[in-house]
């Protein structure tokens, strides 16, 4: 059963409502916070989701500030979701550096100490929230797409992957799409699951693939000027993944754009489009 929901703020835009909300997570065993965004709609209309998972230091604030998706998601009638990255509070652990702790959560469910109590950020994803949503929201669960930045991308993908049945239409901007194979995955995984990487399959979507997961469209986006494309994002993987599962990406190399919101905000209203054909049909 879905939990209370409080209302931390609301504002009109675009003819609708941009919220940002808290509650008490049973998975994570902490107060969580997201935000959303409610088109204008007829009394009783069920709204298709977008659900986007933001990436390390980020909280949902970073693209509810500077997404630039409001106008699109009004256009297109699609809700976006924005959830956090982590667990928070005095009472969760953290690390000094800005890559592992709060603000750092890699979408997984963390098996080692002092980790595993809080950092549950994948059935936080896969189950609590959706059912939070579907509660308080006039949310149709049948129509979900999922989008992600760097983190947020490799959860987007991963989590995808890993839920064929649950989502239309897949994107990403500058996706970390092998842990396995960057020092950030290796750090985070390593952090959170322990020394064998085994285990770290099911959060890595080249090997995702490679077991033979399967995605129905995918939309990635990724600057050619990002300081982290050779050594942590590694773009080529994702796409001779692709290529060999047979799997219709486009995955699109932006020319002079890097890894920040000025180039998301460039191109997030066209995902929101993409994403809205896949979820109106």
């Amino acid at each position: 059963m879905a939990g209370a929901l409080e209302t931390l703020e609301e504002h009109r835009s675009h003819g609708g409502v941009q919220g940002v909300y808290a509650h008490a997570s049973t998975r994570t065993g902490t107060q969580m916070t997201f935000s959303a965004f409610v088109p204008g709609h007829e009394a009783g209309a069920k709204l298709p989701v977008l659900w986007f998972l933001s990436g390390l230091t980020c909280t949902h604030a970073n693209v509810t500030e500077k997404g630039e998706y409001r106008a699109a998601c009004a256009e297109h009638g699609v809700i976006f979701v924005a959830p956090d990255t982590s667990p928070r509070g005095e009472d969760v652990p953290d690390d000094d550096a800005y890559d592992f702790g709060k603000g750092a959560g890699f979408y997984v469910d963390a098996t080692r100490e002092p980790w595993a109590e809080h950092f549950r950020m994948r059935t936080y994803i896969d189950q609590e929230l959706p059912a939070l949503l579907d509660a308080h929201f006039p949310a149709d669960m049948g129509r979900q797409g999922i989008t992600g930045h760097s983190m947020g991308g490799h959860g987007a993908l991963t989590i995808a992957l890993r839920n064929p049945d649950r989502f239309r239409s897949v994107s990403a901007f500058s996706p970390i799409v092998s842990p396995l194979n960057c020092p950030w995955g290796e750090k985070a995984l390593g952090g959170y699951l322990g020394a064998n990487r085994d285990a770290w399959r099911e959060y890595d979507a080249c090997a995702l693939i490679e077991d033979g997961a399967r995605l129905e469209n995918l939309l990635v986006d990724q600057g050619t000027a990002d300081d982290f494309l050779e050594d942590q994002l590694k773009t080529e993987l994702l796409v001779e993944a692709c290529e060999k599962a047979g799997i219709p990406a486009d995955i699109r190399m932006q020319p002079g754009y890097d890894h920040s919101y000025c180039f998301i905000s460039t191109f997030l209203a066209e995902h929101v489009g993409w994403h809205a054909e896949r979820l109106t049909r």
